[in-house]
């Protein structure tokens, strides 16, 4: 009769990862994403700003139909650009559970949801008025292209599926420029105030698209976010925040685009 196995003993603790696996981590997920998305953004503003015309007779669409006239392909697309929008937010679930933490570590969890929907639900009303009157302001200015958030087709699924795009982007910026970003370059011995930077440059630097404004508009969001993560430890809030600001932005104007005189539309 074989003899049954003890129970497996603990494994031992795995060393520290090395600043240069560290930092070669970091710049994997940002080239993945929203560093990605940063340089496509350069390129976009640079074909902009040597286009004919101002920059506020330029549009920036968000959230298109992938396919016109064919609503249930449409749809499969625009699922499909959610999910896979995700993928980098599963690489540093991976990547920090390797070490023995999880995205808990960066404060994004169920753990405290009526704080986090709270919080959240006050930075989004502070900063979706101020950041309205910044848009129309830089715009005025032709510092701005003409941001249209959605030009879906008039389908049942078109609110569903802004609302899922509003998330989507909420999840991914914040878990990625904010909690890992500074997770990480705290690891490699960054400052507070370099970090700061870094991470409001990053998030100014992938709006790009949308001209000047939209750079320094989302760059002091930045500093404000980063300060509120190091303050409240989460970035549960800043998700929920971000969440409410994109719903109201992409739905808002599926609701109210020629019907108000304020709103431009392209």
């Amino acid at each position: 009769m074989q003899a049954q196995a003890g129970p497996a003993a603990d494994p031992s603790p795995q060393e520290p990862l090395s600043r240069r696996i560290l930092r070669d981590e970091l710049l994997l997920v940002l080239g993945l994403s929203l560093g990605a998305s940063g340089v496509s953004a350069l390129i976009s503003f640079i074909g902009s700003v040597t286009r004919p015309g101002g920059l506020k007779d330029q549009a920036a669409t968000l959230n298109a139909s992938a396919a016109p006239g064919r609503p249930w392909l449409d749809l499969a697309w625009q699922l499909f650009g959610i999910a896979t929008a995700l993928v980098p937010v599963a690489l540093v679930a991976h990547f920090l559970l390797r070490e023995r933490e999880s995205l808990r570590t960066l404060g994004f969890d169920r753990t405290r949801p009526w704080p986090d929907l709270g919080r959240g639900a006050v930075v989004a009303a502070v900063i979706g008025s101020t950041g309205i009157a910044f848009y129309l302001a830089a715009r005025g200015l032709g510092f701005n292209l003409t941001v249209v958030p959605e030009a879906l087709p008039d389908v049942w699924w078109k609110h569903p599926v802004l609302v899922l795009s509003a998330v989507q982007n909420a999840v991914l910026e914040e878990v990625v420029v904010v909690g890992y970003l500074l997770h990480r370059l705290d690891r490699l011995g960054w400052t507070p105030a370099a970090a700061l930077a870094a991470s409001a440059v990053l998030r100014g630097s992938y709006h790009l698209y949308q001209g000047i404004g939209g750079f320094i508009g989302n760059m002091v969001m930045g500093v404000v976010f980063v300060y509120l993560y190091r303050r409240w430890g989460r970035v549960g809030p800043l998700v929920v925040a971000h969440s409410l600001l994109d719903i109201g932005a992409f739905v808002g104007y599926a609701l109210l685009a020629g019907k108000v005189d304020w709103l431009p539309t392209a």
